[in-house]
Formats: C-alpha cells, structure tokens, sequence
C-alpha cells in the first residue's frame, strides 16, 4: 500500500511541539521491588516539561488518574499545562506505542500509525497497538496506517528505533530491523524498510548502524546509541572501556557514522561523542542506561542520569550543543529498572499550522 496522502515530513525532535505525550505508570512488573518510587519520577518529568509546553498524559483508569493529579499537585506543577485522559495501556512506553507525528505541507499534523506487537516479545500489547486511535480521538488529526508491501498486514515499527534530522536523513540499527531475533516485518528487507521511510516518514537516506546498546530489551533501538541534535549534528554513546561489550559495538557505529559523513548525500556531518555511564546491573541483569536516551522539548532537554562521574560531561556536551535549550539532568536509576528511561516514554506532537 503506498501513500496516497503524499508529501510526509516527519520533523526533528527540536521543531516545535504542540504537546508532549506520556503515559503514567502502572504496570508494576516492568519494575519490581521499585514501582513506588517511579509515580514520582514522573512528576519531575512532567515538572521539567509542563514548563515549556503542554503535557498529555493517558491513566489506566479513573483511579490512576486521580492518583496521578495527586502526584502532580504534590510537585507544584504548572497543572494548567497538563490534560489526563483515561486510556487504557498495556505499557508506558509510549515513544514505541503512540503514533510518529508527521507534517504535510503546508503543516497540517498527521499521524502515522504503526503497528505495535511489544518488541516481538511480550505477549501484552493489544491495548498498547490501539493508542494511536486514542491520540487521534483526543488531536482529531487524521490517522493513517503504513502497510506491509503486500499490502495485507500493517508496518510493524516503533519510534525509539528511529531518528531524524527534519531534513530527510534517517538513524537506524540492522540489529532492530534486519537480524532474525525479535522479527517485526517477516520477509521485510533493508530496501523495503527504506522505501517506508521515504514513503511515511520523508527520508531520503537512512543511515543504518550496528548493534544496539548492551541490555536493550527492544534488541537494537537506536535511541540508546546515536541521536541528531542539530541537522547536520548527530551524538554517538562511545563506551571507552575495552572489557565493556558496548566497547565494541560503540566503535563499529562510531565508524558507520564518519563513513556516512563523508557521502555526498549525506554529509558534512558533525560527529560527537557522549561517554556511556558506568554499567547499571540490578538483580545480575544489565540495564540499557545511557545518556542517549534524552528527550528534546521545546526550550529543554531533559536527559537521564546516573549517580555517576559522567552524568556531568553528558550534560555539558549536550548543553553546548544545543545552546537554546535548557539541559536537565532527571535520576533515571531506578526508572531504567522497566528498561528504559526518558525517550522511550516520551513522545512528541509536532506543532502544526
């Protein structure tokens, strides 16, 4: 099924917002032993956020919306800048479950609505795959769904696998997509991958990486290892330490990028490095905590940290790199236990006209 409703455009993480989406925690397994301490984690983020644009935040429930109110007044929260709608979810992960906001000239939003199976791993997902008729219902933009080339099955993908520049450059890992562990698209190839994003997402070159970070239950987004912050600007995570498996898989994407940088179409390309953080382990399994995993507001960038000695140089390296924003750090230790920290469980509404 091709796009009947050509040009798309999706826009970088730093064009304007409309609102931010999230979900509020509730399902307790994603954190054992921790889950009363993450309602609280997410009034700070809803407090860094709500100060810079409107947050939307969907409850499990009546209860969960009312428990969340609480949370949020408790934090003295801008609550004028904040909506609860109670829909139901599965997860709260909603940079992988809610739909990609897109443009059509001349800015009319319109949502792209994947479809969503939890990673190809869980068998949880079905409230999760119908978020994307929720937003619609609450924005009232059109909401489209990207099918397979046969036409028979929608596009399976998730947004924490994807990143853009606004400019039609496209960052994504082999590992999520192309590998034979945790299969979205059966049968699906690199072309066919890069023809949908073109097609959905305006992209005209998409920049495939390696592998993804160590402990990445998603197998392979690329939201924990390389991200644009400007259009001609993208953060690499280079883990330094040899012994360190992300050592290797850093190098090998630092690599892929300088060689993409050198291509006509692609580049000047402006190649920085964020460090990893020391490794985070709970209970002998390792988490996927990185500094990548920020998220890009209007006028802020809230960024995950780590109690740990390079929490400070991530920090400063993103605040020098995106001098208009204000950088801040949120504590992501216990929040990393679901297996995932800011961005996964953000997720934009781009500014239409």
């Amino acid at each position: 099924m091709s796009n009947a409703i050509s040009p798309l455009r999706m826009p970088a993480e730093w064009e304007p917002h409309r609102a931010t989406w999230i979900a509020w925690p509730h399902h307790e397994p994603d954190w054992p032993g921790k889950f009363a301490a993450i309602p609280w984690v997410y009034a700070e983020i809803v407090r860094a956020l709500a100060k810079h644009e409107p947050v939307e935040i969907l409850c499990q429930s009546d209860d969960a919306q009312a428990s969340a109110q609480a949370a949020i007044e408790a934090h003295g929260i801008m609550t004028g800048h904040v909506r609860l709608h109670t829909v139901p979810t599965d997860r709260v992960w909603l940079r992988d479950s809610a739909p990609t906001g897109v443009l059509q000239a001349p800015g009319r939003v319109v949502l792209v609505d994947w479809a969503f199976n939890a990673w190809a791993k869980y068998d949880n997902w079905r409230r999760d795959d119908v978020v994307g008729e929720a937003v619609a219902r609450v924005t009232g933009y059109e909401r489209v769904v990207p099918r397979r080339p046969d036409g028979r099955s929608p596009i399976v993908l998730e947004g924490g696998g994807i990143d853009v520049n606004g400019h039609g450059l496209l960052l994504v890992t082999e590992e999520w997509l192309l590998s034979d562990v945790q299969v979205r698209n059966p049968g699906m190839t690199r072309v066919d991958y890069e023809r949908t994003f073109g097609e959905w997402l305006g992209v005209r070159r998409t920049i495939w990486l390696g592998e993804g970070c160590v402990g990445d239950d998603t197998h392979g987004h690329v939201d924990d290892i390389a991200r644009f912050v400007a259009d001609d600007t993208i953060v690499v995570a280079v883990e330094r330490d040899p012994a360190d498996e992300n050592h290797r898989r850093s190098l090998d994407n630092l690599r892929r990028l300088e060689k993409a940088a050198a291509l006509a179409d692609v580049g000047p390309l402006r190649i920085v490095q964020l460090p990893f953080p020391r490794a985070v382990v709970m209970n002998g399994e390792r988490l996927p905590a990185s500094y990548a995993n920020f998220y890009i507001a209007n006028g802020v960038v809230i960024v995950p940290t780590f109690n740990d000695p390079n929490d400070r140089p991530a920090l400063n390296t993103l605040a020098e790199l995106m001098p208009s924003h204000q950088v801040v750090g949120i504590h992501a230790v216990d929040l990393v236990w679901g297996l995932g920290t800011l961005h996964c469980l953000t997720q934009q509404e781009p500014l239409g006209r």
